[in-house]
């Protein structure tokens, strides 16, 4: 390709609302261009790289076992009512009505269009296992878009579903997608984790999100020092307390005691000269409509996806006031578990507290010194708080590390939780009706480009692993109205071409400067560099983009050197 004839407009100028690198570089490289809020197009070179993740994908998928279908976009109400998330999956699903007043939405994801699909056309166990993928446009209607295509509506997606006969085979149709997930982020040039997670609005028993570690990421994960163990922070467990033997002769009487205008933890701490680890957070959530008190120590956090895994509902929200006044008779502030009119479930931080402050259930009043079964009964503890850098490891009980990363894909074990709301039948071998055992596996394609940038750029632009570079080769004449110059150029660039390797040949009449700072910003991983006194001694030299390395070659070295050097770091990454 000559870089004449591409549409490829490079900029110097940040984008105001462009908060993180790939967003700034690609939008400076002219790889994409927004079109409004959370909906970008793809120019030629931001596409290149896209399709070159896209057949990594490919590949690694067919490899697996897995068939590629192409399933609609737009989806009916039906069968999100049948699977049960018509109403559960919120705002994000944008819904809206055909002319024929049908209730339809555009697809965020796949699970009931598949299981519909599999569920008409497989009807005994010798049609499984299947797994079947395509890689397809989805649209959510995030609340706040940002970070250009790492967090935008309109995306691209690899979603693949596994159908199985039993737990058995799941569990090996997930291992396979698992390694596939490995070796296409490896083949990427990422450095990346496989960490446990919470399942979300997709369901199911168990998940792994595959982060790829950048300080820009959204998303906080934990990992041992020590052992394997690494974990989504919403997901990462918090080892039970031993329970310690209970000294009723040391409980204290109940006092109450009047706070006025004292609600927070701060504030309590303050007016009765105690420590955040001496109070209990009483916290009242609407849990699928009904309220449920959650105890919690004063210095921790309660974890909203763990908590919602646990009390294994579909609706989970902090209640507003005229609940909390209906469980509690007092305002928020106030709330406290003696007396509570809700179930409650306490976080293991309250196991072994004694003599502790908690809310009066009575406007302007706490009480210290409350006890656990003198004073009130709890029977349900769990993990339900957020973890902290000084918790150890919930396996081996080493030390943790936290760090940031950014998802780019998300492999689920279903079970049957679409099976069954939607009836995906087969008949076993001895004739009886079973449902299917479902998997779920995602991949962002645009956000893998992204994530690619975060941990591959300097200050002059990026620096593309060679697997999806847009191009692999950047010739550059520094003068293309030196003939010399150019005639070599051409050679080079047609006897790289030949081949195999993918070039740009920048045949532009601007300034050596202007192209060198272009090839950088784009992120082309070799540069050569045809220039009148390299030629003069029938040299050229070329730049390794990764290192800054340069080495002064004959067009005839040069061609082998690039090619073997290609060849090498496609191999190196897989």
């Amino acid at each position: 390709m000559r870089y004449s004839e591409m549409f490829l407009p490079t900029g110097r100028e940040i984008p105001s609302d462009a908060e993180i690198v790939s967003h700034r570089l690609m939008i400076r490289a002219g790889m994409i261009r927004k079109l409004t809020s959370g909906i970008y197009s793809y120019l030629p070179l931001g596409f290149r790289v896209i399709k070159k993740v896209e057949q990594i994908v490919r590949e690694e998928m067919n490899r697996a076992g897995a068939q590629e279908v192409f399933l609609p976009a737009v989806q009916p109400a039906e069968l999100w009512q049948e699977s049960g998330r018509w109403q559960q999956y919120g705002k994000e699903l944008l819904r809206f009505r055909d002319r024929q007043d049908r209730e339809c939405c555009l697809g965020p994801t796949h699970e009931e269009v598949i299981t519909d699909l599999v569920r008409n056309d497989v009807k005994t166990y010798r049609q499984l296992p299947r797994n079947l993928y395509q890689i397809q446009t989805k649209f959510r209607d995030e609340v706040r878009p940002r970070f250009g295509i790492m967090r935008c509506k309109e995306f691209s997606m690899k979603d693949a579903y596994s159908f199985d006969v039993d737990e058995k085979g799941a569990e090996i149709s997930y291992e396979k997608m698992f390694e596939a997930y490995s070796r296409i982020f490896s083949r990427c040039g990422l450095k990346f984790r496989a960490v446990e997670a919470d399942t979300g609005n997709i369901g199911g028993s168990f998940s792994h999100e595959f982060m790829v570690m950048a300080d820009t990421g959204e998303d906080a994960l934990v990992f041992c020092s020590s052992c394997d163990y690494a974990a989504n922070v919403e997901k990462a467990e918090v080892a039970r307390p031993e329970k310690k033997a209970v000294d009723e002769s040391a409980f204290s009487p109940l006092e109450e005691i009047h706070t006025p205008d004292v609600r927070t933890i701060e504030e309590v701490c303050a007016f009765l000269d105690v420590t955040p680890q001496d109070v209990v957070k009483t916290l009242i959530f609407l849990v699928d409509d009904s309220p449920v008190a959650v105890l919690v120590r004063g210095d921790e956090e309660i974890n909203e996806a763990k908590l919602r895994s646990y009390l294994g509902c579909d609706s989970l929200e902090l209640a507003t006031d005229d609940i909390i006044y209906e469980v509690t008779d007092s305002p928020r502030g106030f709330a406290g578990p003696i007396n509570i009119k809700s179930r409650i479930v306490a976080d293991y931080s309250f196991v072994n507290m004694t003599n502790c402050v908690v809310g009066a259930n009575k406007e302007d009043y706490h009480i210290k010194n409350a006890n656990i079964g003198r004073d009130f009964k709890v029977t349900e503890f769990a993990d339900l708080r957020l973890i902290k850098e000084t918790d150890s490891c919930p396996r081996c009980e080493s030390p943790l590390r936290f760090a940031r990363g950014i998802e780019v894909g998300h492999v689920f074990k279903l079970g049957t939780k679409y099976s069954k709301a939607m009836k995906a039948t087969y008949l076993d071998k001895d004739g009886k009706e079973k449902y299917m055992v479902m998997g779920c596996y995602g991949i962002g394609i645009g956000r893998t480009a992204a994530a690619s940038i975060e941990q591959n750029y300097d200050d002059n632009g990026i620096i593309w692993p060679v697997s999806i570079a847009p191009f692999q080769v950047m010739i550059t004449p520094v003068n293309i109205k030196d003939e010399a110059l150019l005639t070599t150029a051409e050679k080079l660039y047609q006897g790289l071409m030949d081949k195999g390797i993918e070039v740009i040949l920048d045949d532009r009449d601007e300034r050596a400067g202007v192209k060198f700072n272009d090839a950088d910003l784009i992120g082309i991983p070799l540069r050569i560099t045809v220039g009148p006194k390299r030629l003069a001694e029938g040299k050229v030299e070329v730049k390794i983009r990764k290192s800054g390395e340069v080495e002064v070659l004959s067009v005839d070295e040069a061609e082998k050197f690039i090619v073997d050097w290609v060849q090498a770091e496609l191999k190196a990454d897989g």
